[in-house]
């Protein structure tokens, strides 16, 4: 006898280009939607009982139309207002998350100027959030952002660490520090001012990132949500994944030349992974 224990379904990389025509002033936002529905679906999965069961295509759809009708020009809205609008519709849905991530686009500059009309792609960066609640629970808001490229040529070592018979890497009190930023934060309320909070938080990490004199990676990886906790009230936690993307020192001395930490060659994998939680504490 088998026993359903958990159970979700729902509808993933739902594409939406949302334009708002502000007279010859344009705006435009990418995102990617994913719904996942949780209830009472136990008919569906053992008796092949459809009943309950709300198609995924309809979820589809329901982007589209309420991004129609919507005002949210921030990607938490737009999924506080799915994630209300699914709960309201389907008594047999207990819990529901909608995550939606944003590919950045922003006017491109001509004449030195923005141009109202035209936009660039400038980075892989991507923003994303996750809004979940349950039936007569309050909404969590969960956001974040991924491959934020980042990197220093200074400020950066990593020296005294453990060496046995297999190490061969040496130490460094003067090296490349690059990487692929990928964070995520919870909001201590649903309601708040998403875009500016996000803009704020992205700064932090970015100056903090600049500023720090880095020992490792795990060094600044902890500076940098120790800066947002300190200076976003509004954020209760941060997790922050941090992998080193190697520069390696191009040896020249077989062509009888000098290399003073200006040559590299860049390399992708493999590489090492850090990642760390941060919380407020008492």
């Amino acid at each position: 006898m088998s026993l359903l224990a958990e159970n979700s379904y729902g509808k993933s990389r739902v594409r939406l280009m949302r334009v708002w025509r502000r007279g010859e002033w344009h705006d435009v936002r990418e995102w990617t939607v994913e719904i996942l529905l949780q209830g009472d679906f136990q008919s569906c999965f053992v008796d092949g009982d459809n009943s309950k069961i709300l198609p995924t295509d309809t979820m589809k759809n329901t982007v589209y139309s309420l991004a129609r009708k919507s005002s949210a020009e921030c990607m938490e809205e737009l999924a506080k207002e799915l994630l209300d609008f699914f709960l309201e519709r389907n008594p047999q849905v207990s819990a529901a998350s909608v995550a939606v991530a944003e590919k950045r686009w922003e006017h491109l500059h001509t004449g030195g100027k923005p141009h109202p009309t035209t936009f660039v792609q400038s980075s892989g960066e991507r923003q994303t959030t996750e809004v979940s609640a349950t039936r007569n629970g309050m909404p969590s808001v969960r956001a974040g952002l991924e491959n934020l490229i980042i990197l220093k040529t200074a400020n950066s070592a990593f020296a005294g660490f453990i060496k046995d018979s297999l190490t061969t890497l040496p130490e460094a009190t003067d090296r490349l520090f690059g990487t692929a930023v990928r964070a995520q934060w919870t909001y201590s309320s649903s309601a708040l001012l998403f875009t500016s909070l996000r803009s704020s938080i992205r700064e932090t990490l970015l100056n903090a990132f600049a500023a720090h004199v880095s020992k490792s990676v795990q060094h600044t990886l902890y500076a940098m949500g120790e800066a947002v906790l300190a200076d976003i009230p509004d954020v209760e936690d941060i997790a922050l994944s941090m992998p080193n993307i190697h520069c390696l020192l191009v040896d020249l001395s077989r062509f009888g030349q000098d290399n003073p930490n200006e040559i590299f060659v860049p390399t992708d994998e493999p590489h090492g992974t850090i990642e760390a939680r941060l919380q407020r504490h008492g």
